[in-house]
């Protein structure tokens, strides 16, 4: 079984000739250390101890997050919210500026 992203698909165990298997891996490993980043930053790098690059057969990066307990999983939850509020804030901001009003009128 595959979503839409091929994410859930097989992992790539055996190779397969003409598959860009290192561009995926080395693609989820910067984006697996970009999220240890941020995680040692808040503190919650230990609640995430199988964080991991992969690939899968079609050669495409995914980010293992490892079994986390409730409480990381809801902080998680609670830390993306808390970005997409203050990202729509920021976007209704810029929008509402004077600035912004005045460039657009010209």
């Amino acid at each position: 079984m595959t979503d839409r992203r091929g994410v859930v698909a097989k992992r790539a165990e055996d190779l397969v000739s003409g598959v860009p298997y290192v561009r995926g891996w080395n693609r989820a490993r910067r984006s697996a250390g970009a999220l240890a980043d941020q995680l040692v930053l808040l503190g919650l790098d230990s609640d995430f101890p199988g964080l991991l690059a992969d690939v899968n057969v079609f050669g495409d990066g995914f980010v293992h997050l490892g079994t986390i307990g409730s409480e990381a999983a809801e902080l998680m939850a609670n830390l993306i919210a808390a970005g997409l509020e203050a990202e729509q804030h920021d976007a209704a901001t810029e929008a509402s500026s004077p600035m912004r009003r005045e460039a657009s009128a010209a």
